[in-house]
């Protein structure tokens, strides 16, 4: 198989004479020829992208508002409500949309978008869920928006068509073979650390999730690029390496959401969200630039620029999870001893069941001594 880059270097100079010749011939075809469609894809990608996280967000709203209402009316489980049950079909079809923009524009890209569902999360909380809205959300959106603006503009735009044989080719090329060496030494490194000697740091975690989702986005953007080809192109699904790619993302998507819950349990859900999209985001644009190779010919200004636009969004990001206020609701079956009408919260003294005098005569005599000073 040819060099993937004398590939790519020929197929610009050869579509830009037959853009010349069709714009000679008839402007309006021309507006049909391979640069166009290239042009049309990648922005294809990028509103599909924008608009899948953007359904991710309401979906996370609408069943955090499913929650507080069950909780309110303490009735039924959840799980039974049909608004619910509607916010997890729309997370379907935004995680659906992420996956198909894998396929239009690069990974590189499409990973930092991510920013999108923060940005638009906090405002519905704000408009539909009363929450407050603090100066740290203003500034953390806005520098969040100025730094997707910059991924958008600065990113490279060159997406090749993937194929079976052009993933087959990058599979096993010598840079992503060192990549993935390196990988799995860090992940049983940090496996290590987090089974056998019980280092439950939050970084510990978050880097054990990052690994796994570089071999996510490869395989997602591998899977999603083939289907794609084949149904605009040529059949791709007759190859193993489809499959190969299929596998590799269902096993590394399972055991990423559940060292995610894990970290969920753990940790709060201001220093998971954050630290998430760092990592996730750090480890798509490694993957993409060194299994797609997506930065080959970027001009250093764009490369300077995206990096920027990825610091600004980190930060927004940062600061409107910074600090997020919590529900709490009360154990609807509690009652303060001290909201009983003619009754003392001293009447009964009840030792903690994990002290050592539980059960004991001293806790016995513990409590008949309260109750005759109440007395």
């Amino acid at each position: 198989m040819e060099n993937s880059s004398d590939f790519n270097a020929t197929v610009p100079l050869i579509s830009a004479e037959a853009l010349r010749a069709q714009i000679v011939e008839n402007p309006l075809q021309a507006c049909w020829s391979w640069s166009t469609a290239h042009v049309c894809n990648y922005l294809l990608g990028i509103i599909i992208s924008i608009c899948g996280n953007v359904l991710i967000s309401v979906s996370l709203n609408i069943q955090k508002y499913a929650h507080v209402r069950q909780a309110q009316r303490g009735s039924k489980p959840y799980y039974t409500s049909g608004m619910w049950w509607s916010g997890v079909v729309l997370m379907g079809v935004g995680e659906l949309g992420n996956f198909a923009a894998y396929g239009f524009a690069p990974a590189s890209l499409i990973a930092p978008l991510g920013c999108v569902s923060v940005i638009a999360s906090a405002v519905i909380s704000v408009v539909f869920l009363k929450e407050t809205i603090r100066a740290s959300d203003v500034v953390g959106g806005s520098l969040a928006i100025t730094g997707t603006y910059l991924l958008v503009t600065f990113a490279p735009h060159a997406s090749t068509h993937i194929t079976a044989h052009l993933v087959q080719y990058y599979a096993i090329s010598w840079h992503f073979l060192l990549y993935l060496f390196i990988e799995v030494v860090l992940f049983c490194i940090l496996l290590y650390l987090y089974k056998r000697r019980g280092v439950k740091h939050i970084v510990i975690v978050m880097l054990l999730v990052a690994l796994l989702a570089s071999f996510t986005v490869i395989s997602v953007k591998a899977v999603s690029g083939m289907i794609t080809e084949s149904i605009t192109s040529q059949l791709q699904l007759i190859y193993p390496i489809f499959y190969v790619m299929l596998v590799v993302m269902v096993a590394s998507c399972a055991f990423q959401i559940k060292f995610l819950n894990q970290a969920m349990k753990m940790f709060d859900a201001t220093e998971v969200v954050p630290i998430n999209f760092v990592f996730f985001t750090a480890s798509a644009i490694i993957a993409g630039i060194i299994f797609y190779q997506e930065f080959e010919g970027l001009a250093l200004l764009n490369i300077f620029m995206f990096l920027f636009g990825c610091l600004l969004s980190f930060i927004g990001v940062f600061l409107i999870a910074r600090n997020r206020p919590k529900i709490k609701q009360q154990d609807r079956t509690f009652i303060p001893m001290d909201k009983i009408p003619g009754r003392r919260n001293t009447d009964k003294v009840q030792p903690e069941a994990k002290t050592q005098t539980y059960g004991s005569l001293a806790a016995k005599l513990m409590c008949n001594r309260a109750g005759q000073a109440d007395d």
